[in-house]
């Protein structure tokens, strides 16, 4: 039971940001490095309004994500629109996320130093006992909390305008563009909602395990790969994605130990892309032009 309490918060955790990932990516088709330091930077956000600016705490968080959701739009507004109107490859637009996120990382060393820093306020209290096994208050505000955003965002995805738009976009740009609809809007919509996302589930590792400088980098991995195991573009496989990594990785952790989690990631991968490249519930997309 303790071992599916693990499982059940870093499935909810991986769910969210690989949701984060997920919605920019449908619309740009790039890997977004920079996302990983969305995700490191809200801490260091809510760290920064709470300690320095003796900000309550509740607001701190507030002022953290929306700070990281500027994070996000400011990067696409000036980093990768400028790059795409210059027609640069996906590979172009990698390498810079990848160069962006290793530049902000420094910033983040070199203003806060590499030690772990808490946002964590108050006394540390016992667990409450389920089953047999423990679940702590930080782990059931995860849980709730990633799933309720889980099902907003994908609510909002489907019916709202905004996430109609979204989804046209990521399916036939050119045409989308001849129906009245603006690329670059919904492109920075995408932007913005992702690093929310992100900044959320950062803030929410943070207030259990800490946060250091280089925090965002394996959990953006995990939740990409996620992502490529569900199928891309696809919200149901993402929910089996998430799960079947996280529950093999902490199964492969029980038995084996922790040094091999990251390993049986990249077999995972590696697996899937060798014998199922789509995903569980990926779709080969069909391309119609007029």
């Amino acid at each position: 039971m303790q071992l599916l309490i693990f499982i059940l918060t870093v499935f909810a955790l991986t769910l969210i940001i690989g949701l984060s990932f997920s919605i920019p990516y449908q619309v740009c088709r790039f890997i977004n490095f920079s996302l990983a330091i969305v995700i490191t930077s809200a801490p260091y956000f809510a760290y920064m309004y709470a300690t320095q600016f003796q900000f309550p705490i509740y607001l701190a968080i507030i002022c953290a994500i929306i700070c990281t959701t500027a994070l996000g739009m400011l990067m696409e507004i000036f980093l990768y629109k400028p790059l795409r109107k210059r027609e640069a490859s996906l590979v172009t637009l990698t390498i810079a996320s990848l160069g962006l996120y290793i530049v902000l990382q420094n910033v983040i060393s070199l203003i806060w130093g590499d030690r772990a820093l808490t946002i964590r306020t108050g006394e540390i209290r016992a667990g409450h006992e389920f089953l047999g096994a423990v679940i702590s208050n930080t782990q059931i505000t995860k849980i709730v909390i990633c799933f309720v955003l889980f099902i907003a965002c994908s609510l909002f995805i489907k019916y709202c305008r905004t996430g109609r738009n979204i989804r046209a976009v990521a399916s036939n740009s050119e045409l989308s563009g001849v129906l009245g609809i603006s690329s670059d809007k919904v492109t920075l919509w995408a932007f913005g909602i992702g690093s929310a996302l992100a900044g959320v589930s950062g803030l929410l590792i943070a207030f259990d395990t800490d946060m250091v400088p280089v925090m965002g980098f394996n959990w953006l991995f995990y939740g990409v790969v996620a992502m490529i195991i569900g199928g891309v573009g696809s919200i149901r496989g993402l929910v089996g994605g998430a799960l079947l990594l996280v529950s093999i990785q902490y199964v492969i952790a029980y038995f084996f130990g922790t040094k091999w989690m990251e390993a049986v990631t990249y077999i995972i991968l590696i697996l899937f892309l060798i014998v199922r490249p789509l995903g569980l519930d990926g779709k080969r997309l069909k391309k119609v032009e007029i």
